[in-house]
């Protein structure tokens, strides 16, 4: 079975990847450096203008886009914005270009699309999206992936919660424990939507393979955590004290925009998977995560 992966040298990418090739899939990752990568039996790198040289592709996965973290000036936004739409759009044309088309697109998305609130609870059946440009990017992005439901081609939209692992952002959330000066942010109410880095991969492969999963799916672990939970938890698991509360007013200053990371949360429940028989969570808990993160000396 040929995959099609954007973002496949990501921190999610690259594990997914890494998994697909483990269970006999041949991948063709779309980047815009394929001479400067190094392909292997499996795996194949070809340039966004040259999809239409790639044999038949069983299934096309989206995860690109500009990193969220820096200052969010508006051209940084824009980037944001556009880098998701920009590489979606070229996606899609590819699916429609195709004599045989894929089976399934997965499109990456995000909770971000709920936008953030201390008391409700979202899942898959919340329709509308917030108020934020978080929200925005969001649904804009899977706006632009929906036109292949028309083509016949099942279409899912993988809603991430922060994912925990050796990249991406939980590095950086952690970095004021590792330096003894850890602590909740604000009054740490708010809630974190979280999942393990290896759950987040079965996740993509249950939708990958399961014909019944269509639209949106929340990929995020079955039990968020409050932000003072969160944090205290991750500076025990790193046998550190917990005793340096950040206000809610210097992450802003510091932050501007982007602070909605860090100050604001929801609280998702990923319903469809939970409802899904063979799909099981490995690490449902924040504790049963950081165990594996972070093993006891």
């Amino acid at each position: 079975m040929n995959v099609l992966i954007s973002g496949g040298s990501g921190f999610v990418g690259s594990a997914l990847t890494n998994a697909l090739v483990k269970k006999g899939y041949t991948i063709y990752v779309a980047t815009r450096t394929a001479a400067k990568q190094s392909k292997s039996d499996s795996i194949f790198f070809v340039t966004y203008d040259a999809l239409d040289t790639l044999p038949e592709i069983d299934a096309v996965i989206n995860l690109a886009g500009e990193s969220l973290f820096g200052y969010w000036t508006e051209e940084k936004k824009e980037r944001i914005l556009s880098s998701r739409i920009d590489i979606t759009q070229t996606l899609v044309d590819f699916i429609e270009s195709r004599k045989k088309r894929p089976k399934v697109f997965i499109s990456g998305s995000a909770v971000g699309f709920y936008g953030t609130s201390d008391d409700k609870m979202f899942t898959e059946e919340t329709t509308d999206p917030g108020d934020d440009f978080l929200a925005e990017v969001a649904s804009t992005w899977e706006k632009t992936a929906r036109s292949v439901e028309d083509l016949n081609v099942r279409t899912v939209y993988t809603r991430f919660g922060v994912i925990l692992g050796n990249g991406g952002s939980f590095p950086l959330m952690k970095l004021p424990v590792k330096l003894f000066v850890g602590g909740k942010i604000g009054d740490g109410s708010q809630w974190i939507s979280w999942v393990h880095i290896h759950d987040a991969v079965h996740s993509i492969l249950e939708c990958l393979e399961n014909d019944q999963l269509t639209g949106p799916v929340n990929v995020t672990a079955p039990h968020p955590a409050r932000n003072d939970y969160f944090m205290k938890a991750i500076a025990q698991s790193l046998r550190r004290p917990y005793w340096f509360p950040t206000p809610a007013l210097a992450i802003r200053l510091a932050l501007g925009e982007m602070s909605m990371l860090i100050a604001d949360g929801q609280y998702v429940i990923p319903r469809k998977l939970l409802h899904t028989n063979d799909f099981k969570f490995s690490y449902p808990t924040i504790e049963l995560a950081l165990k594996q993160l972070h093993p006891p000396a």
